[in-house]
């Protein structure tokens, strides 16, 4: 049974138990009863609209399944999904051009919620420089281009590092969103063979000087280490755009700032 064909009721019992809260503690956050909870996903209480996206919100529902609660619930959707080149969106893609643009002369890229790239500076030419064609024709997959053996896979220094920090990203996207695409992504990536290459991982748990996940990876200028940021669209309330993820990659030491303005000045392919 999909979520399209499920009950309001059971598609609330089954958000909260995957968000791992009781009919108590959700009752309470939303300042409702606990027996009106229990009315609710029992079918025996019909909620308002209202109550529909308060307790999604609560919940932090994704956007395209709010929709499905409120259709499940007798209500027209209030999230729109419009495609990236629709009017209405340019001058959020204004923004991402602009960020990744201004990131230069280090690597920056825009996905959608699957990992698809949308968009890419010139920098990144420099961490795909040697990649698989097939990996590189539209749509490409971020992470499977990342890990494949045909892809960065035979330049990233720590790769196991940095797969482990790929795969607990998916896993929390899965656990999220419980999207089985990305799930099945998740299989793949974890099935690929580890580089021989590859720098153990480090044993314990980070360290103050390891505040986080580096990248490491081999360039004609010498090894490279990366650190990455995020960015989203914080209140995003179309369905596309708040799927949108900038991921940017900055030096993580001076060697690193010096060979990527080398590399600048000699000039990087864009990734087609």
């Amino acid at each position: 049974m999909t979520s399209d064909t499920q009950s309001v009721g059971t598609l609330l019992r089954t958000w909260r138990q995957r968000r791992r809260f009781s009919q108590l503690a959700l009752a309470s956050e939303a300042e409702i009863s606990q027996r009106h909870l229990s009315f609710l996903e029992s079918g025996r209480s019909r909620p308002s609209r209202d109550m529909v996206l308060r307790l999604a919100e609560y919940l932090n529902v994704p956007l395209e399944e709010r929709n499905a609660m409120l259709r499940a619930a007798g209500f027209a959707p209030v999230y729109l999904e419009r495609a990236l080149s629709a009017p209405e969106l340019q001058s959020a893609m204004s923004v991402v051009r602009r960020i990744l643009e201004a990131t230069e002369p280090h690597p920056a890229l825009a996905v959608d919620r699957n990992w698809t790239l949308l968009s890419a500076n010139a920098a990144v030419g420099m961490l795909t420089r040697g990649a698989a064609a097939h990996l590189l024709e539209g749509p490409v997959n971020v992470l499977r281009l990342s890990l494949h053996p045909e892809g960065l896979a035979p330049r990233i220094l720590n790769y196991r590092e940095w797969r482990d920090h790929i795969l607990a990203r998916l896993s929390h996207d899965i656990e999220v969103r419980a999207d089985g695409a990305l799930a099945r992504l998740r299989a793949e990536l974890a099935a690929y063979p580890v580089p021989d290459h590859s720098a153990p991982r480090r044993p314990g748990p980070l360290t103050g000087q390891d505040i986080a996940i580096p990248l490491r990876i081999a360039s004609p200028a010498g090894p490279l280490e990366f650190l990455s940021t995020t960015t989203v669209f914080g209140t995003a309330e179309d369905i596309t755009l708040a799927g949108v993820v900038i991921e940017s990659f900055y030096p993580a030491n001076p060697e690193t700032a010096a060979a990527m303005q080398a590399l600048n000045r000699a000039g990087t392919e864009p990734i087609p």
